[in-house]
Parts: C-alpha cells; structure tokens; sequence
C-alpha cells in the first residue's frame, strides 16, 4: 500500500507502492503525473525527489479512486483522441482508440480542398466531429447529441482546439435537422445488448448508459439511424458508424435493406468488424476521391 502522507516518500517509491497496489504501472504514472501536474519524462528524470506531504495525499486518494475502478479519464478529466487533448466527464462517453477508424474512413470520403458538409450523430466528448474539423477546415461540421451535458464539455473541447467549423446542435438523432442534408454522416452510437455482462466490468460500469445500451441486441440506435439517414444524405452521400464485432452481418442488411449502395466492413486492429458504411445512390457533388 502506498505509504502514510506523514512520512517522506520519493516519487520512485510512490510508484512502485502504487503500481503494486494496481498492478498497473502506467496507470501508477499517469496518476502521479497528474497530481504533481508534471509529465511522464519528469517522472523519470526526478525518480528521487521527495513527494510533499499534500501532493503524497492526493496521490494517495487518486489510487484509491483508481482502485475503486473509476476510469483514469474521469478521473484526470482528460483523454488523448486523434491529435487532440479532449476534457472527458460522466456525462460522455470516454473515446477509444478503435473510434480513430470511424475518423480514418470518413477523412477518405471528405474533401480537402472544397466545402462539404458533415454530421456527427451522438457526438459526446466531440472527439469524432473535433478530428475530422481539424483535419478538414474547409468542412462544415455538425454535431448533434441529446444530453446537454455532453454538448457542453463538447463545446468546451471546440474552443480549447480553436475549431471554429463546427456546430453544436442539442436533439435526438435526425429531430432537430428538418431537411438538411449532408455529404457525410458517422457515428458512434450505441450498441451493447441490454444484458450484455461486459456492463459490469472495468470503464463500463461508470460511463452513461445512454451511450451504451440500444435495446435487447444492441441495434435500436442503428436501426433508427440506417432508416433515416436517406433523407438527410445528398445522392451519393456516405453513411459510416461504428458497432459491435458481432454485428457486421446484421448492420450490412440494415444498409442493404435500405437501400444503400457500396456496403463494406471495416476492421480494427484486431481483425474483427468494427465501422461499417454505405452511400447514397446517384453521385452527388462531394465525391469521395
């Protein structure tokens, strides 16, 4: 355990304390780091300075936040997605570094070097929308959520960035739209089946159910999306989200059911079904290249 704040302890022996107690050292790290608002490199380079007795306590309760399950990203209130440095809270989803494919797909399909009009649907932290506005300046990004309380660590996120070509709006899905149309729409939305185990364990247990759970399959939301995404794309427009593994068989015939052009499946690192997508048919003005 670590040990009593009272006593003189160096940064090495603190993370080997916690590391013990976590069985985690990059975890031990991060918190550390966290606390005495220092990076890895300083860590290292300063293994025999001596913790102060607030900075040993405060480390000492973030260990047992940690140790309690709480996920580091809620805890530190930050996560790197993309390029971006994103504040993350209970309120949004904390993004993974799977969802960076989602981003590399729609990057091929929109447009460097002319206007095009993308949409972010369940965009939580804002990390989805906030890579591809970075990336494409020339798009015009919208970023739809129905919790208020993500689109505002959201917008906090877009100003920390100076990302000025993206556009918060609070609704449900497609609700809040009318007839606007775009060029491309991805997602993340939820997918976990209602008694999926995997709830109870590790960062799941503490991120908001909203976010995860669509129904007894874990397709509601997609259902909803693939139906109605056909009146808010332009012809040839792309639709592109993210899913379970286990489900590419059954998101492909939504797609193809309703009627949607050029389906694929895209993998993760770990070859397992990860983003799928379709287009619009009829080529419209924003081709992908």
């Amino acid at each position: 355990m670590l040990r009593d704040p009272s006593h003189t302890t160096s940064v090495r022996q603190a993370l080997s304390d916690a590391t013990q107690r976590l069985g985690d050292r990059i975890d031990a790290e991060v918190l550390l780091g966290y606390a005495l608002s220092k990076p890895r490199s300083w860590l290292i380079a300063h293994a025999d300075d001596v913790l102060s007795p607030d900075h040993a306590a405060a480390y000492a309760l973030l260990i047992e936040q940690r140790e309690a399950g709480e996920p580091i990203a809620y805890i530190t209130g930050r996560r790197g997605f993309w390029s971006l440095d994103l504040e993350v809270t209970p309120a949004t989803l904390i993004p993974r570094p799977e969802t960076e494919l989602l981003v590399e797909l729609a990057l091929e399909r929109v447009p460097v070097d002319k206007a095009c009009r993308v949409l972010d649907l369940g965009t939580g932290s804002g990390a989805i929308a906030l890579a591809i506005a970075r990336e494409r300046p020339m798009a015009e990004m919208v970023a739809v959520d129905a919790s208020s309380e993500a689109l505002d660590v959201a917008r906090h996120n877009a100003r920390r960035h100076h990302l000025g070509n993206v556009h918060f709006v609070h609704g449900d899905w497609f609700a809040p739209l009318d007839d606007y149309r775009f060029d491309v729409i991805v997602s993340n939305p939820p997918y976990i089946e209602l008694d999926d185990p995997h709830l109870q364990q590790g960062d799941l247990r503490f991120e908001p159910i909203s976010a995860l759970v669509s129904g007894r399959d874990g397709l509601d939301d997609i259902r909803r999306i693939v139906r109605d995404a056909g009146l808010h794309l332009v012809r040839g427009g792309w639709l592109l989200f993210e899913h379970g593994w286990q489900q590419g068989d059954a998101v492909r015939a939504l797609l193809r059911d309703a009627d949607f052009v050029e389906l694929s499946t895209a993998h993760d690192l770990e070859q397992r079904d990860r983003v799928s997508m379709g287009r619009w048919p009829i080529a419209g003005t924003c081709d992908s290249p």
